[in-house]
């Protein structure tokens, strides 16, 4: 059996792998706070009856943000805000108008303001990580290209790829040590010469991570 601890310790990153690690890492966190917040937004919306979630598919693209930016405002006119919407939301005006149809009260209208303005900071936050990242990136450039184009894994997900393992798989005598490496390899479970079922583990906390 593979021992998880000893091969952990022997894969020391160098620090330009560990600054691209600590960088993409917190662009995740970023990613997921702000996913967080947008589930906020739509628990507020609910309870003021709001119903953009049901006609908008994303409540904080263009259209509608532009409308959420109105609402936060105190703006009650919800066909005037339905025809904030662009692109493929045109036609459903008509729909949007009755999904706007609620009571938004003051401290809701406050939260969304608050919402808003955080969701937006992250995204500049997130963005100019980006710029970071793709920089360091530079040098990997092929590797990301293969990596890419493995089915379900996309640029950001190859890129924490590369940060969390390098492009040196020297390092890994075997896929086997890899894998175990990563924790995904089965366990052993044996008692007094019985095998017993079990599964994998938990995963590695950084390279499970996409």
């Amino acid at each position: 059996m593979l021992r998880h601890g000893l091969l952990r310790a022997s894969f020391v990153p160098d620090r330009g792998q560990r600054e691209l690690r600590e960088l993409v890492r917190y662009r995740r966190t970023l990613i997921h706070e702000k996913t967080r917040l947008i589930t906020r937004v739509q628990k507020v919306l609910e309870g003021a009856n709001i119903k953009l979630g049901d006609v908008a598919s994303n409540v904080m693209g263009l259209s509608g943000r532009a409308m959420l930016k109105e609402l936060a405002a105190g703006n009650t006119d919800a066909a005037a805000m339905a025809e904030l919407a662009m692109s493929n939301l045109r036609p459903k005006r008509q729909r949007l108008a009755q999904a706007l149809e609620g009571t938004v009260a003051a401290h809701q209208r406050f939260l969304l303001r608050s919402q808003i303005e955080l969701i937006e900071v992250m995204e500049k936050q997130i963005a100019a990580i980006n710029v970071e990242v793709e920089e360091r990136m530079r040098p990997f450039q092929p590797a990301l290209d293969l990596i890419d184009q493995i089915p379900g894994i996309a640029q950001h997900g190859a890129e924490q790829i590369i940060a969390e393992i390098g492009v040196d798989m020297s390092r890994f005598p075997t896929p086997a040590h890899f894998a175990s490496w990563a924790r995904v390899c089965p366990g052993t479970n044996e008692s007094a010469g019985k095998r017993r079922q079990s599964g994998t583990g938990d995963g590695n906390r950084g390279s499970a991570r996409r």
